[in-house]
């Protein structure tokens, strides 16, 4: 990756935390600890690497194995103490702890004694899945023996569930750590890192999900078209194995969810056409694996957005990347492997419009949230859509003041994204006529359009790739 785009903030976060360490605490205890979350291959552990070294003070980074063996874990840390930076990693050539307990304690040893360092725990996870007694080992040790040094804790984990549960009420690490979530890098990000206009930034982030790996394969102002070329044409390029990698850690053993995650990926979003696409498995499989798939946010559970309760539910791949991925990659990976990514392609070509069209509503709804005051109605705090169960009216944008059953309606939409499709008179006309069957609406309820190739009628607020794309933007904070 050219520079470090995209993570100005999180950077800015973590220096700023480590000259509160570096400057000390309340009653001598001036260590923090941080507890670091994101989805895999999103860069977590590059960002650490990235951190440290522009912090340059002594530092440990040490990654847990995901082998179900805690023994192997020590062993690990151990060799990785003894390689680091810390002035006493010395200590560690001729150690061998037999504990978390001894292999911590033995750590707090080789901290300096006078400026601050960084110590990164990767996959955190892991280690809290391979010994039932590493969380409160850590948390004690961090109490007693660490907060006494300059000392900042990474701990860092792409099991977004577990990492949230390290800091509930009644685990040991609750409020004493600070929450940061890593998210992918943005359709702005996406932007500026390509050098792409706004609508073919969101082509890109489309098919990437902000995946800095990916990203970082992308040829500077290359179109989709230009990159899908040459990275269908590699087997291993990190568009075709990130999913996979990403999807044999997070299910190891549970085929049915990978089975109702693939029906998802291929367009099914309602509960009975998802079991039907899965290969008919029991409706109880199907409901535990969709409750796994939430819990990972992996899959995102959405109900319509009215001033009426629906239980029309419907369940979206969550992440873009995943979503590409399981539409045109993985069921396809075959025909790569043998020299026929021109099959994948022509595939691509002849369904991404429709593709594209119903990928961005995600997008679009993200960005409008992010939208600043003033530019949508009043009173929004919430934008959804709204669909029956016959998609008789399928409404793209609901803006409301609060979700899921709003009070009040603020602006109703739709989503025009084709290259040579302006919002006309006909589309004005049928937004119109889905309006007076929203609950909540009204003929005063303002109307909105989100197209990418312009307007060519009145009556609605419209909005263009670029103004959604400066939603992306985001103030660099300490």
């Amino acid at each position: 990756m050219v520079g470090f785009i995209g993570r100005e903030r999180e950077l800015a976060t973590l220096d700023g935390l480590l000259r509160r360490v570096g400057t000390g605490g309340r009653a001598g205890r001036p260590s923090r600890a941080v507890l670091m979350r994101g989805r895999r291959r999103v860069g977590k552990s590059r960002l650490a690497e990235e951190f440290v070294e522009r912090a340059d003070v002594p530092y440990l980074f040490f990654t847990a194995s995901a082998q179900p063996d805690a023994d192997t874990d020590i062993r690990l840390f151990t060799e990785a103490v003894a390689s680091s930076s810390l002035p006493g990693a010395s200590t560690f050539r001729e150690q061998r702890p037999s504990s978390w307990d001894a292999a911590l304690r033995l750590l707090s040893a080789a901290l300096p004694e006078g400026g601050p360092c960084v110590l990164i725990l990767d996959e955190m996870p892991y280690l809290v899945a391979n010994d039932a007694g590493f969380e409160g080992t850590l948390q004690k040790l961090f109490d007693r023996e660490f907060s006494r040094h300059a000392v900042l804790l990474l701990c860092i984990g792409s099991d977004l569930a577990m990492m949230e549960a390290l800091n509930h009420y009644g685990r040991p690490f609750h409020q004493r750590a600070i929450e940061m979530v890593i998210p992918p890098l943005s359709p702005a990000d996406v932007a500026a890192m390509l050098d792409l206009p706004a609508a073919e930034a969101f082509d890109a982030y489309l098919v990437t999900g902000g995946l800095p790996l990916i990203l970082d394969e992308w040829p500077h102002g290359a179109s989709v078209t230009s990159y899908l070329t040459e990275a269908v044409g590699d087997p291993t390029s990190a568009l075709l194995v990130s999913a996979e990698r990403a999807l044999a850690a997070e299910f190891p053993v549970e085929a049915q969810a990978r089975q109702v995650l693939a029906a998802i990926g291929s367009g099914e979003r309602t509960f009975s056409l998802i079991g039907r696409a899965a290969g008919g498995i029991p409706q109880g499989s199907v409901h535990r694996s969709l409750q796994l798939l939430a819990t990972k946010r992996l899959v995102e559970v959405m109900v319509p957005l009215s001033t009426r309760a629906s239980r029309d539910t419907r369940y979206v791949v969550a992440d873009p990347y995943l979503r590409f991925w399981l539409t045109f990659l993985g069921p396809y990976i075959n025909e790569i492997e043998r020299g026929r990514g021109d099959l994948v392609l022509d595939r691509i070509e002849s369904a991404w419009t429709t593709w594209r069209g119903r990928a961005i509503e995600s997008v679009v709804g993200e960005s409008l949230r992010r939208l600043p005051s003033g530019v949508l109605p009043d009173g929004t705090n919430a934008v959804g859509g709204y669909w029956t169960r016959t998609n008789d009216p399928e409404i793209d944008i609901v803006a409301a003041d609060r979700a899921p059953i709003a009070e009040r309606i603020t602006a109703v939409g739709s989503i025009k994204w084709q290259e040579a499709r302006a919002f006309d008179a006909h589309d004005l006309a049928t937004l119109l006529h889905h309006r007076s069957r929203l609950p909540g609406a009204d003929d005063s309820t303002p109307l909105l359009a989100v197209t990418r190739a312009g307007a060519v009628t009145d009556g609605c607020l419209v909005l263009a790739p670029e103004d959604l794309l400066a939603a992306w933007q985001r103030e660099v904070t300490v």
